[in-house]
């Protein structure tokens, strides 16, 4: 498969990256592209979630799946975390992208939720959040994935995770990436959102367990 990283040099999307190589033709879309880190089955191109929506689809030309792991770190919430993400979903109906695989978090579409441990400090974020993830689930075609885990970990992955999870919990980002790189590969996962943390069980078992 041809497959778009939207964010693909952050702390996520290059991990990301570099995994889908294995299986897949990956294209990097960031604002920064470096050319220099283009290697076998990884093309750097440059995807600005600023632009229009027509100037983002002509980045998914031939493109078979997307993934949105893009992220503004809290910076630009609004442009970023929530109108981009939009009109990257736009833009895959309008490039005639089926799969779309987005990155969110822990309880975005519960906002009852978000008084909770640390998710009460980031209220804007889960704003935004919550709003990009009713427009992929309520407003498009698209054969959707949503990833919620929890908080983000610079630490070993384990292979290992909960899903339908009750409560947040801390997640490696490895383990966050090998759960992108599974759902492309599982069918079963389309049209799910998937609230996940680092866990007991494997994740491809994890992932066929969903209900």
């Amino acid at each position: 498969m041809k497959v778009l990283v939207i964010g693909g040099n952050g702390r996520v999307g290059s991990l990301l990256v570099n995994k889908l190589a294995a299986q897949h033709q990956v294209l990097a879309g960031s604002r920064n592209p470096s050319p220099e880190n283009n290697l076998n089955n990884i093309e750097q191109v440059y995807l600005n979630l600023l632009s229009d929506v027509d100037a983002i689809a002509e980045s998914m030309n031939g493109v078979d799946a997307v993934y949105f792991v893009s992220g503004s770190r809290g910076k630009d919430l609004l442009q970023i975390d929530l109108h981009g993400a939009i009109k990257s979903i736009q833009a895959s109906e309008k490039a005639g992208v089926k799969r779309y695989i987005m990155l969110s978090s822990v309880f975005a579409l519960q906002p009852e939720r978000w008084n909770e441990s640390f998710l009460s400090n980031l209220t804007d974020y889960n704003i935004a959040k919550h709003y990009a993830d009713l427009y992929l689930t309520t407003q498009t075609r698209l054969d959707y994935t949503i990833l919620q885990p929890g908080a983000l970990k610079e630490e070993a992955g384990s292979g290992k995770i909960d899903t339908n999870v009750t409560h947040p919990g801390a997640n490696s980002i490895a383990n966050v990436v090998d759960t992108l790189v599974s759902i492309l590969e599982n069918n079963s996962t389309i049209g799910k959102v998937i609230l996940m943390h680092d866990g007991n069980t494997p994740i491809e078992e994890a992932l066929h367990q969903l209900k």
